[in-house]
């Protein structure tokens, strides 16, 4: 009996937080979630949106790129590109968006040195893109996270016989036309999985988005919570959260028919 009792305890310690934010669907209610419904809530929705649009499309072309790359070719260093696509999960895309910034910044290395080449004097004299902005958050979410989609494509790829591939070869398709309309489809559900992954992975981050100053629903949440001490209202941005999550494994789920 200790080993179900255990398992009982540990579930009911997981699903605690999950219970807890999820009872706040119930209670939107107040004079303050009135003020952030009317102030700050359709920013929170918009930039959470446009973020995990931006970060899904860039780790399906990454990730499904680099995948098909290192499973289907072999070339002088390849195996060592195949292991190195894992390297950027062992990075917090916190660290990894101090780094870009510190690059692209003014005074970092890179404008400098196009100020150095150029003969530029200011900032007025050229345009360069700002890294702390919402596309600077896609970037670095983006670079951080395609490796879920990686992994789990390059799986769905060792997967699917080689045969089919030179069957549709065979019958007149052409390399990307056999990639698109063959292969793709059959790693579907693996490419959905692992975007998945990391569009929650984006969802819950909150040292990227509140570097980059992105208001998304976790840089919401922490505001509210210590900033203006109402947990409450905290609590109820994160059952508006719950439900982006659910969505997407609702998604995800579906994609695998």
């Amino acid at each position: 009996m200790a080993w179900p009792a255990l398992a009982i305890l540990l579930s009911l310690a997981t699903a605690l937080p999950v219970l807890v934010v999820s009872s706040n669907l119930f209670l939107f209610e107040g004079d303050l979630w009135s003020h952030l419904a009317d102030t700050v809530l359709t920013g929170y929705i918009v930039n959470s949106v446009l973020l995990l649009l931006g970060v899904s499309l860039c780790v399906i072309v990454g990730g499904v790129g680099t995948a098909w790359l290192v499973t289907m070719c072999r070339f002088p260093g390849s195996r060592w590109l195949e292991w190195a696509q894992l390297l950027p999960m062992a990075m917090p895309a916190y660290v990894v968006a101090y780094a870009y910034t510190w690059l692209f910044d003014y005074a970092g290395p890179v404008q400098t040195a196009l100020r150095a080449a150029f003969g530029w004097t200011s900032a007025r004299d050229y345009w360069f893109f700002e890294m702390r902005s919402l596309e600077g958050a896609i970037i670095v979410m983006s670079l951080v996270l395609y490796p879920y989609v990686f992994l789990l494509a390059r799986a769905a790829f060792l997967e699917q016989s080689v045969c089919v591939l030179e069957a549709s070869r065979t019958l007149g398709q052409s390399p990307w036309r056999a990639f698109f309309r063959v292969a793709l489809p059959l790693a579907r559900p693996a490419i959905a999985a692992g975007t998945a992954l990391a569009l929650m992975e984006t969802l819950n981050d909150f040292g990227t988005v509140h570097y980059f100053a992105v208001d998304t629903f976790t840089t919401g949440i922490y505001r509210t919570w210590l900033g203006m001490g109402q947990p409450q209202a905290a609590g109820q941005l994160g059952a508006l959260l719950m439900l982006f999550i659910v969505a997407l494994l609702l998604l995800e789920r579906f994609s695998r028919g």
